[in-house]
């Protein structure tokens, strides 16, 4: 590795984990004040608070490294460019692409950081954040609607009260058709636990069936149900789709796509989980113009303002294309992945400008 190369990334990145850490100290100060309103609610205590606002600091991370990369590479390079240390790199004959390349190389570990924490850590990080809160408060998952969860299950049409956080199904209704959507059973159970490899076993059933001849009911104290769906599926109740990781989004979309039912949402999230680490590089690439147009009298905090100004609208830009792209049915592609494009476009036009000049 050559001098200039060690010390380019000795900068960038001893600013941007200074920015990092600067960004999660802020976002774990108000994620606590937030949870105290929680305190005293069932068993749900100060240290339950604390847990719960770390627990949720990997998601943090994922959300803010390309940010912080941003914002660090920019005070960094521009650090470097009121020092004319960019000029002389310049000058000796680095180019600005074989720059962009050094500043890709440099910017790879965040990449890679970036999707290791947002595939492997901060997925069951969440989950535990979520179920510690629920036993805490002594809750049952439930949804907004009154009735509860509804899920499709091939031809059937499967009604979940509410959800323990360890996965236990209460006030269970099963509603099952034939292939011309006929009305053949309802069974009602009081809870269903996941037991492998027989299924979901349900305990104190009631089961209408329907027949030419009449309704017959039956009553069981266990029944083993066979379903598609799997602790897996349900745990999606617990975590929203851009907490995820890929694996278990893909299951959830397979299983959506088996009962015919909207699968935009949670294809633009697994099409994110691949394109948002590449941010990084993107915004690296975006900090280079800034270091071009150094100005000696222009402070290096007005620089760094308009750094953090361009990772809000980035971060607004990406919540906006996924809603758009859910709402409007765009390919899930697309909506993940223009948005990065678009700050790409930008700082190539910039850098175009500057060499220009």
């Amino acid at each position: 590795m050559l001098i200039h190369e060690r010390y380019l990334r000795r900068e960038l990145l001893l600013a941007t984990l200074l920015v990092l850490a600067s960004f999660l100290g802020l976002f774990a100060f108000f994620d606590l004040i937030n949870e105290l309103d929680n305190i005293g609610r069932g068993n749900y205590g100060l240290e339950h608070a604390v847990l719960y606002t770390l627990l949720t600091m990997p998601g943090r991370v994922y959300e803010t490294l390309p940010i912080a990369v941003l914002i660090g590479g920019l005070y960094a390079l521009t650090t470097l460019a009121r020092h004319s240390e960019i000029t002389v790199l310049r000058a000796s004959g680095l180019s600005t692409l074989r720059l962009l390349w050094l500043l890709a190389r440099i910017g790879f570990p965040c990449v890679l950081l970036t999707f290791l924490t947002g595939e492997f850590i901060a997925p069951p990080a969440e989950r535990a954040a979520q179920e510690l809160k629920l036993a805490a408060r002594s809750q049952l998952l439930t949804s907004e609607f009154r009735s509860g969860f509804w899920i499709k299950d091939e031809h059937n049409f499967v009604n979940v009260g509410n959800v323990t956080p360890d996965g236990t199904l209460r006030q269970i209704r099963i509603f099952e058709f034939d292939d011309k959507r006929v009305l053949l059973s309802v069974s009602e159970a009081e809870r269903g636990v996941y037991v492998q490899p027989e299924g979901w076993t349900l305990s104190k059933v009631s089961r209408t069936e329907f027949s030419p001849g009449g309704p017959r009911v039956h009553r069981y104290d266990k029944l083993v149900w066979e379903s598609g769906l799997s602790p897996d599926v349900m745990s999606v109740m617990l975590v929203v789709p851009e907490r995820m990781s890929a694996w278990k989004l893909w299951l959830y979309i397979q299983h959506l796509i088996e009962n015919k039912q909207e699968t935009g949402r949670y294809e633009i999230a697994l099409w994110k989980k691949f394109t948002y680490p590449l941010a990084c590089l993107v915004m690296l690439a975006l900090a280079l113009p800034f270091a071009y147009m150094h100005n000696r009298s222009t402070p290096v905090s007005i620089k760094v303002f308009t750094g953090v100004m361009i990772g809000v609208l980035f971060h607004m830009l990406n919540g906006l294309f996924s809603n758009l792209g859910a709402i409007n049915s765009w390919p899930p592609s697309a909506a993940a992945i223009t948005p990065g494009l678009l700050f790409l476009f930008a700082a190539a036009a910039m850098l175009w400008w500057e060499d220009r000049r």
